[in-house]
């Protein structure tokens, strides 16, 4: 679960938790004062209701008091309304059994105060009263029980307050989740940025006016990030720079070499041969230094045009097999689409000739590195696989790194100079393509992805 709906979905859940608190110590603070009053009320109106009973029938008899019961039973809140005598006789109440009301009259009759007794949904109030004529009757009033008002109210719009309520909050918890989250999403794709080696990238300009905590870390990003982009443009200005330097003096030195092999006896002829050799190797190796500083800087342009890739693939692998031949090895192609690519051919033949070498120069004696080129959804993917030791799965994302090497199994001894792979993998992101390795069936399979061109 992403950090935008978790804090979301917290909001959400404080803003129910509010509402149902709200609501619960509305209910409670207004329960208690209106069952109180309520019952203050009846006790009050079953007193007047008895003692205007025992007036009326002695002036207007019993028609008076029959219209009298028949108009107080008209209200709502009122259920029924009974005149029940102490020898349990019922006056004037059609259908109603008085044995249903027994203790609650005997009660009545023995007490000078009105009772009340609770019901579910109702509730009976019985007071006592003295006919002129000595008998004693005891007046019940069936009353509806106060009900509190629901929060929205009990219109049919109390939906739409509902939907409204609802809306609001989800309205109101986007927004601010959506306010928290949005810098995290710019310093994560910044970070993306970064690590895929844009060193320009910088964040707090894009986070407007904001003056919290994700501002001061966006701040942070951009001063580390600056502080990267200086250090690594240095350390590349110190390898180009040093490189043009070291080519004069050793281009001297090549010439004073000649001009020493043609002065000296054959006896010296080793010692010489062993120090051109070496000399041509720094020259290579200063040579792919440069390469490998315009390609990193985009120092120099590249001239490109349509190729295909295809032929160049072809060319390379045949040249690899003869050399890999003399070793004890062979290069096979498994596989060979058509595919043909807008890129420059000498950038292109270095990464596949570097990354062919590397996989001819590992592979085990006796064995072949296979090489297959695919077309698959608009990209060329060549797939160069070696029967090696393969890499330890930590070492894999370090490989295409300068001048490393893993362990002892490709160290310096092997002939590498720890610059082909980083090259070709500069060579093929110069073209909008992708280079990775991993292990596979005890060796490493290097793939390389580039657009097609149609």
């Amino acid at each position: 679960m992403n950090l935008f709906l978790k804090i979301f979905l917290w909001f959400l859940a404080a803003i129910a938790l509010m509402v149902g608190v709200i609501v619960f110590l509305n209910w409670t603070v207004q329960t208690e004062p209106v069952v109180s009053r309520w019952r203050i009320s009846v006790r009050n109106q079953t007193n007047i209701f008895a003692e205007t009973a025992g007036q009326i029938y002695a002036t207007e008899g019993e028609p008076g008091l029959a219209k009298f019961l028949d108009r107080i039973r008209k209200p709502e809140t009122i259920g029924e309304v009974d005149l029940i005598g102490e020898n349990g006789r019922v006056w004037l109440s059609e259908g109603v059994n008085a044995e249903n009301y027994k203790d609650l009259v005997a009660k009545a009759l023995n007490s000078e105060n009105v009772e009340i007794e609770n019901h579910t949904e109702t509730a009976l109030s019985a007071r006592q009263l003295t006919m002129p004529g000595g008998e004693r009757y005891v007046l019940i009033v069936r009353w509806e029980r106060p009900r509190m008002t629901p929060f929205f109210g009990e219109s049919p719009l109390r939906y739409l307050r509902y939907a409204g309520l609802l809306l609001t909050a989800l309205l109101l918890c986007w927004a601010l989740a959506r306010y928290l989250s949005w810098p995290i999403g710019k310093l994560r794709r910044a970070t993306q940025k970064l690590a895929e080696g844009d060193l320009s990238t910088r964040v707090a300009d894009d986070l407007g006016r904001r003056r919290d905590e994700l501002a001061s870390l966006a701040r942070d990003f951009d001063v580390m990030a600056e502080r990267l982009e200086s250090l690594v443009t240095s350390q590349q200005r110190l390898s180009r720079d040093v490189s043009h330097e070291l080519r004069s003096p050793l281009a001297r030195m090549n010439v004073a070499l000649e001009i020493a092999k043609q002065k000296t006896n054959g006896d010296a002829a080793p010692q010489l041969a062993r120090i051109e050799a070496e000399s041509q190797r720094l020259n290579d190796m200063i040579s792919r230094l440069l390469t490998l500083s315009q390609l990193e800087t985009g120092s120099k342009d590249f001239d490109r045009r349509e190729l295909n890739l295809t032929a160049i693939v072809e060319q390379v692998a045949a040249d690899a097999d003869f050399e890999a031949n003399a070793k004890g090895r062979s290069v096979k192609l498994t596989k060979l689409d058509d595919c043909r690519i807008f890129a420059s051919e000498s950038l292109v033949r270095s990464a596949v000739e570097n990354v062919l070498r590397n996989a001819v120069r590992y592979t085990k004696e006796g064995t072949a590195v296979t090489v297959s080129l695919e077309k698959r959804n608009k990209n060329a993917i060549l797939v160069i696989e070696d029967m090696g030791e393969g890499v330890p799965e930590a070492e894999l994302a370090n490989l295409f790194r300068p001048f490393y090497r893993v362990g002892e199994a490709r160290d310096r001894g092997s002939g590498g100079t720890g610059l082909g792979l980083a090259i070709a993998e500069q060579a093929i992101l110069a073209h909008d393509g992708v280079i990775g390795a991993k292990n596979k069936d005890g060796g490493l399979s290097v793939e390389i992805s580039l657009p097609c061109v149609k």
